[in-house]
C-alpha cells in the first residue's frame, strides 16, 4: 500500500477506537444500572416490582431484536437531532450507543445472577439497605464477571462500528468500503481485516487480564 493509504488506515483506526470508546462509556453509564434493575426488581429480589421488571425486560428485548444495520437507518432522524448529521463518526456513535445499552444490561444481569444468594441474605440479615447491598455486595462480587461481559460488548461494538461504514459512519468499515470494495483494492480490504483482528485480540487480552485480576475466587 502507498503511504497515503497507510495514513488513512491509521486515521480510520483512530476513528474506530474513538467511536467504540465513547459509545461504550455512555452505554455503560446507562446499561450497568439497567442490568442492576433487571435483577433487583425481579421476583423475590431486594427491590421486587414484577410489573416494572416485565415491562423493562420487554423493552430491552425489543431493542436487542433489531438488527444493527436496520437500527442505524431507522433512527437517522434521532441521530440528526442529537448530533446534527447522519454521517461521520459522531453520527455513528448514536446507534452504537443505543444498540449497546440493552446488550450491556443483559450481560450485567447475567453476571449479577451468578452472585451467591447466601451473601445477599447475610447482608440483609445484618440490616443492609437495598442500595448498600447493590454497592457493597452485588457489584463487588460480580465485578470480574461484569468486566468479562463488557469485553464481549466492546468486541461486538468493534464489529458494529465497521458495519456503520456502510452508511458513511467513518472508521475502518468506511475505509474498507470506499477504498477497498468500491475501488477493487484487495490490499486495502486485507489490511483492514488484519487491523480489526489485531484490535479485537488486544481488547480480549486486556479484558481477560483485568477480569482475572479482579476475580476474588
Amino acid at each position: 500500500m502507498s503511504q497515503d493509504m497507510v495514513t488513512l488506515l491509521i486515521k480510520s483506526l483512530g476513528e474506530t477506537i474513538y467511536m467504540v470508546t465513547v459509545s461504550m462509556v455512555i452505554a455503560s453509564v446507562i446499561g450497568i444500572p439497567l442490568g442492576v434493575l433487571l435483577v433487583t426488581t425481579a421476583k423475590n429480589q431486594i427491590l421486587e416490582c414484577i410489573g416494572f421488571n416485565r415491562v423493562l425486560a420487554s423493552v430491552v428485548n425489543a431493542v436487542r431484536s433489531v438488527p444493527f444495520i436496520i437500527l442505524m437507518v431507522a433512527i437517522i432522524p434521532v441521530t440528526r437531532l442529537i448530533v446534527g448529521t447522519s454521517i461521520g463518526t459522531m453520527a455513528a456513535m448514536v446507534p452504537l450507543t443505543i444498540a449497546a445499552i440493552p446488550f450491556i444490561g443483559r450481560q450485567v444481569e447475567t453476571s449479577l445472577k451468578e452472585v451467591d444468594a447466601g451473601v445477599v441474605e447475610a447482608a440483609m440479615a445484618m440490616g443492609a439497605t437495598p442500595m448498600q447491598i447493590i454497592w457493597n455486595v452485588l457489584l463487588p462480587e460480580a465485578i470480574s464477571g461484569i468486566i468479562a461481559q463488557l469485553t464481549t460488548v466492546v468486541i461486538g461494538l468493534v464489529g458494529s462500528s465497521a458495519m456503520a461504514g456502510a452508511i458513511g459512519g467513518g472508521g475502518l468499515g468506511d475505509l474498507a468500503i470506499r477504498y477497498g470494495y468500491q475501488r477493487f483494492r484487495a490490499d486495502v480490504m486485507l489490511a483492514t481485516v488484519i487491523v480489526l483482528i489485531i484490535l479485537v485480540q488486544v481488547v480480549q487480552f486486556a479484558g481477560n487480564y483485568v477480569a482475572k485480576r479482579l476475580n476474588k475466587k
